[in-house]
């Protein structure tokens, strides 16, 4: 709210951070199992979509946090509010976790009383007037010493998660998981939203910006940043699996048994925007005309059923030449 009016204050930026990987179950959950695993609050229910593809999307949790917000340039300057974390299980296979956040262009210059923060879900006040620059590079850049640090609460979610008794803790293939930042900077209500930038950095690092209208709501960006880190992570997986595994030149059985938790795993999870807010689902067409992502997917996809074919030529040729 603001000192003058009482009236709830707009939000400028709407920053965040996603965090993917396998779920540590050697089988996938059902509708059921996920929703028991996602079951974060007690009196807020699961949301389980079975179509196009079954995803369950957890009850948002709230964590307070009085802390220096992360600033590019330095600046220090305190914040005060919460961040809204969730997570989401798309076929029973891959897990996400979110925390993200909006920040007013300004905020009281003292604290409020904490039941005033809480009325404002997912709402983090400055104390002063917000550097906007400053605080979104500070949040691609990450969170230094004492900052706010989104990728901790993503973290922790996560690993409530896996600790979950429904889960054995077993992966049918080895993986990496990925972390993808991303801020978003608000612009007038009615304006279309656009991608600004997206990012491959080391160490399964993404980051993203975008240009968000005002009457589009922060969770809405969190989704399109959810649906892009998980294919992000599907692309990267499926590679890095073909690179390791040296599919060009291994013969025989080996093929067969490297492309295996691929094609019954990981193949048909490719479905871009399906869980995404439709006023942000033409923000996919920027990926998929540069870098190519449906592109880059169909001729990973390409190279595995055209290996595939090749062998299963290959053994009954093998099989009449040993006669």
């Amino acid at each position: 709210m603001t000192a003058a009016t009482g009236q709830p204050a707009r939000s400028v930026l709407a920053c965040g951070e996603v965090r993917t990987c396998l779920l540590p179950s050697f089988q996938a959950l059902d509708a059921r199992a996920a929703a028991q695993l996602l079951r974060l609050r007690a009196d807020v229910h699961v949301r389980v979509s079975e179509r196009p593809s079954m995803y369950v999307l957890s009850p948002e949790v709230l964590t307070g946090v009085d802390c220096r917000l992360p600033a590019a340039n330095g600046t220090k300057i305190r914040g005060v509010g919460t961040v809204a974390a969730r997570a989401a299980l798309t076929e029973g296979r891959l897990l996400q976790s979110t925390a993200y956040f909006s920040l007013p262009a300004a905020g009281p210059d003292m604290r409020r009383p904490w039941g005033q923060y809480l009325v404002r879900p997912g709402l983090v006040e400055p104390f002063g007037k917000l550097p906007q620059q400053a605080t979104a590079e500070g949040v691609l850049r990450g969170a230094g010493r004492g900052e706010l640090d989104l990728g901790m609460i993503s973290e922790g979610l996560l690993a409530q998660l896996r600790r979950h008794a429904l889960l054995d803790r077993r992966v049918p293939f080895k993986s990496a998981p990925t972390r993808l930042r991303w801020v978003a900077r608000r612009t007038p209500a009615g304006e279309r939203a656009s991608l600004a930038n997206f990012t491959v950095a080391e160490g399964g690092l993404r980051t993203v910006e975008l240009r968000l209208p005002e009457d589009v709501p922060a969770s809405a960006a969190a989704g399109l940043c959810e649906d892009l880190a998980l294919h992000d992570w599907l692309l990267t997986t499926v590679q890095h699996m073909l690179d390791n595994n040296r599919i060009g030149s291994i013969d025989g059985p080996s093929v067969v048994e490297a492309l295996h938790p691929v094609v019954v795993h990981l193949l048909h999870l490719w479905m871009p925007r399906a869980h995404v807010d439709p006023a942000l689902g033409h923000l996919w067409d920027v990926l998929e005309d540069k870098p190519g992502f449906s592109r880059q997917w169909e001729n990973l996809s390409r190279r595995i059923r055209d290996r595939l074919a090749l062998q299963a030529v290959a053994v009954p040729h093998q099989a009449l030449s040993t006669r």
